[in-house]
Formats: C-alpha cells, sequence, structure tokens
C-alpha cells in the first residue's frame, strides 16, 4: 500500500493532499474529472516521487501515443489500443502509477470495462494504481463501486503560490523584474485564485507584457484578467466600477459596522470561525444607495467584487438552474477572498416553491451560507425584505440585516455635494443647503438626478451651473415616497422592528 513521504517544508495543495490520501488508502483506480490535464499529469507526476515510500515510475496514456514511461521508455509493443494498454498494466511487474487519459471513450466497450475491472483486483494491494483523467463524467454501472471519484477544481491558494513562484523565477532569467517578497506574492496569487494553472500563466504573460515588470503594478492587469475568464461563465459578473466608502452619503451606522468587521475579515485565519464575519443584507426604499452600500462594502474591506447574475441562473442557458447556481456558488469560493453580491435576493432565491427548483436552490443556499469558505463574504440587496423566508434572515445566515431609509436632511445635502463635485464643481458657498426642504423625502438616486439635470441644462446653454438650476430642477422632481407612498409605507413600517437602521435618524 501507499505510504504517503513526508514533507514538513512543503506546504501541500489540497489536491495534491486529497490524492496522497486516496493513493495511501491503497484505492487502485482513480477517477478524476478535469479539463486541466498537464495539471493532473504534474500533480501526479510529483506524486509517484513523493508519495510512496519510494519513488515509483509514472506512465501516462493517449489514445496517440499509448503508454509513455517517465522515464522515456515505451512498451515493446503497441499500447494505443486500450485493451493493450490493460493488459501491459495487468502483466506489470512492480509498483508504478498509470495515468490513462481521456480513457472514458473506451469505456463504452464491453471488453475494456471486463478488463478493469479484472484489474481492481489484480492491482489490488500490489501498488499498482490507475488513475483515468477525462473532462466529463462516464462510469458505467458495473464498475461504479470499483471506482474512487474526484472533481479537480481550480488550484487553491497554496498550488497557484507554488506556480507563481516557480514562474517569477523564469522571468527573473529573461531580464524582467520581479517583486518576489513576501506580501507582493501573497496579493499576486489573491489576484489569481480561481484560474486554471494555464489561465494564470496567461495572465502573467499579459501583465509582464503590459507593465514591464511583475509586482504590484500588476494586479489591475491580473484582475482584469480574470474579469474576462470570470465573465465568461455567463452567470457571474466581476463588478470593476467599485465605490469609496467615503463617498457614500449617510448611513454612518452601517459605515462604521463595516469598518469594524473589516478587521475581524483581515483576521479570519487567526480567528474562530465564529468570529469571522460571513455577509450583510441591505433592504430599503428603492433608490436610498444599496447597491452603491454593497460596492463600498468590497472597496473598503479591499476585495473584488462579483455579482451572481439570478436572470441568467434561470434561463436555461447555462443548463439546470440548480446545477448552474451550485456551479457559480463553488466558483466563488475558488475565487475567495472575494465579496459575492445577490441583487434583488428576493426576486432569485425564494422558498416559496418548496418542492420546484427555486425551492432547492433556496434549500441549497441556507446550507452553503453556512458552510462556504472563510474568505466569502456575501452582501445581499433586497427591496422587498418582507418577501424573504425567515430562514434566510434569520442570525447566522447574515451577520446584520440593515434598513436604508429615505435619506435625512443633512444627508440629502451630503448626497448633493458628493455628486457635484464629482462632476468637478465646488458646493462650498453654493448654498445647497436652501435645497433641504424642497428635497424632503427624496432618495439619494433623485438628489443625483437633480444635480445631473441640472448640470445638463448648464452645458446646453454653455454655462456654469447654478443654485438657481439646482431649485428648479428639484420643483420638477416628484418624489418616489409620493408617487409609491403606500408601497414606501409598509416597507418602513416592516423594517421599523426587524432590521437595523442604517442611520442614525432611521425610523424616525
Amino acid at each position: 500500500m501507499a505510504s504517503p513521504a513526508s514533507s514538513s517544508n512543503t506546504l501541500a495543495s489540497k489536491p495534491s493532499k486529497l490524492l496522497r490520501e486516496l493513493l495511501a488508502s491503497g484505492r487502485p483506480i482513480l477517477y478524476i474529472m478535469t479539463a486541466e490535464e498537464q495539471r493532473i499529469a504534474r500533480l501526479l507526476s510529483e506524486g509517484a516521487q513523493h508519495f510512496f515510500a519510494a519513488p515509483v515510475l509514472y506512465w501516462s496514456w493517449s489514445l496517440t501515443e499509448g503508454l509513455v514511461c517517465s522515464n522515456g521508455t515505451k512498451p515493446e509493443y503497441d499500447t494505443a489500443n486500450p485493451r493493450a494498454a490493460l493488459d501491459f498494466i495487468a502483466n506489470y511487474q512492480g509498483a508504478a502509477l498509470f495515468h490513462l487519459k481521456d480513457f472514458h471513450e473506451s469505456l463504452h466497450e464491453a471488453v475494456v470495462v471486463r478488463r478493469l475491472r479484472d484489474l481492481y483486483q489484480l492491482c489490488f494491494g500490489q501498488n499498482k494504481y490507475i488513475v483515468i483523467s477525462s473532462p466529463i463524467r462516464f462510469i458505467p454501472e458495473e464498475i461504479s463501486r470499483n471506482i474512487v471519484y474526484i472533481e479537480l477544481t481550480v488550484p487553491d491558494f497554496n498550488e497557484i503560490k507554488a506556480y507563481l513562484e516557480e514562474q517569477a523565477a523564469t522571468i527573473v532569467i529573461t531580464g524582467v523584474p520581479v517583486d518576489t517578497s513576501e506580501s507582493t506574492m501573497v496579493h499576486m496569487t489573491r489576484a489569481l485564485q480561481g484560474l486554471t494553472i494555464d489561465e494564470a500563466g496567461f495572465a502573467l504573460r499579459r501583465a509582464v507584457a503590459e507593465t514591464g515588470r511583475l509586482g504590484m503594478e500588476s494586479l489591475p492587469v491580473l484582475f482584469e484578467e480574470k474579469r474576462l475568464l470570470v465573465n465568461r461563465s455567463g452567470t457571474i459578473q466581476y463588478i470593476a466600477e467599485g465605490g469609496n466608502i467615503e463617498l457614500v452619503g449617510g448611513l454612518e451606522v452601517m459605515k462604521k459596522w463595516l469598518l469594524e468587521r473589516r478587521q475581524l475579515f483581515l483576521m479570519r485565519d487567526s480567528i474562530g470561525a465564529e468570529l469571522v464575519p460571513k455577509g450583510v443584507l441591505v433592504m430599503g426604499v428603492s433608490g436610498c444607495g444599496k447597491s452603491l452600500s454593497i460596492k463600498a462594502v468590497a472597496s473598503c474591506f479591499e476585495l473584488p467584487l462579483y455579482r451572481i447574475d439570478m436572470t441568467e441562473i434561470f434561463s436555461g442557458r447555462h443548463g439546470n438552474p440548480e446545477w448552474a447556481f451550485a456551479r457559480a456558488c463553488r466558483t466563488m469560493e475558488a475565487i475567495a477572498p472575494a465579496v459575492v453580491w445577490f441583487d434583488e435576493i428576493e426576486m432569485g432565491i425564494t422558498s416559496s416553491e418548496s418542492s420546484g427548483e427555486q425551492g432547492r436552490i433556496f434549500a441549497f443556499f441556507l446550507t452553503w451560507m453556512q458552510e462556504k469558505v472563510r474568505g466569502l463574504f456575501v452582501a445581499a440587496t433586497a427591496n422587498r425584505i418582507d418577501l424573504l423566508p425567515a430562514e434566510m434572515i434569520r442570525k447566522g445566515r447574515f451577520d446584520e440585516v440593515f434598513f436604508v431609509d429615505l435619506p435625512m436632511d443633512e444627508e440629502r445635502i451630503e448626497i448633493l455635494n458628493i455628486h457635484l463635485r464629482r462632476r468637478g464643481i465646488d458646493p462650498a458657498g453654493f448654498g445647497v443647503e436652501r435645497l433641504t426642504k424642497l428635497t424632503k423625502g427624496w432618495t439619494g438616486a433623485e438628489c443625483e438626478q437633480c444635480v445631473v439635470s441640472a448640470v445638463t441644462r448648464a452645458k446646453l446653454e454653455e454655462r456654469e451651473v447654478t443654485l438657481e438650476d439646482l431649485l428648479r430642477t428639484a420643483g420638477n422632481i416628484v418624489p418616489l415616497s409620493k408617487t409609491m407612498k403606500e408601497q414606501v409605507d409598509h416597507i418602513r413600517s416592516w423594517a421599523r422592528d426587524r432590521a437595523a437602521p442604517a442611520s442614525l435618524g432611521d425610523f424616525r
């Protein structure tokens, strides 16, 4: 039986540890589903050297090349035929690790399946191991109990970091400057997480080509490459345009809470799991800054922001919705650390159809929220939190549920000033305070639109914007709190005793 070699000076990746444990258990046949053929070949080749009491030979097989040994030798006869390859393994004397690439196609043949069942008995206890790798899963029922199936996910932190260090050493030889300090290597590793080994290699080459070096200045390029690759999935969007938390008007209670939790999140690897922030649910009146707040969360935590698109999940374009949703959540775990955003969560995840797809997705989501990795912070927004079941909003799922109400007088003035400054207008001495009464009951979005409309009028007339432009525009805006008064009052009434106020003056 395989005996894992100890290695105190190397941090093994999770896939490497799993393979070592499975081989150490004596299981003669493994089936690994992965599209990263070179990566699994590398893991197995290294495993042949380190997973056993003494190194063993590593043989790889393909339909085009047949069996080839790691020392360059080949069998005396042609082994491209799957049956011939299995016969060679059966007659082979000594310990060895055999890697059969894309062997799933051969499993359609009854004679190959029968021979593989024979090998299960012949290899057991003989230190001969067969690993089948394939980008798809196909295991005939008759051998399903003889094969251990695992799915190789994207590389974890340790595997990416080892690859980055290897590539950095190669890049240095070419004369390109590389910052190999521990801090920089950790930042770049985090930026590459979620990519395959090949994709990480392309990202590094692009970063070197664009910046002429590899270091902290390469991070934007690495994140851009990740954005392109993650967006390819169709169900996850990388949100590049973040927001500084200081540019969020009002919401002082929520901002203070986030800044405090940021410290705990940074300490996630050294504190108990129950202390690591899991997520926040932000509900409130439409247009009051919920989405902006989520973007500010990512900025505050210094993490990339990804949004899971529930419309795409249910579109059917990405397979069964349950499977597509589970895959998106697992992908986010692989990408961690990150902030994952569920927008208008009450419309996408509900238990209203407990026996249907949405009910099963809801059940998966609840379990996932409890068991997800520490480095993933979930930020959800909702306009109608009263539509969400109690199981979702109870303590333990989200750390806090905040209600974002209509902004107070001073908050509306702060929001107006922020949007004026964003457009290159100094609000000092502008007299925006005169808008306090006119804007009562406005949302933050309505304050922004007032500034946009006033600036647009001034630009069309080729002059500087004035307070009169703001006053004139404000007089023409009918706020949501009037057009949808009953709905807004219902939301505020429901949240009064069920959510924490995001501002000191909420529920006034």
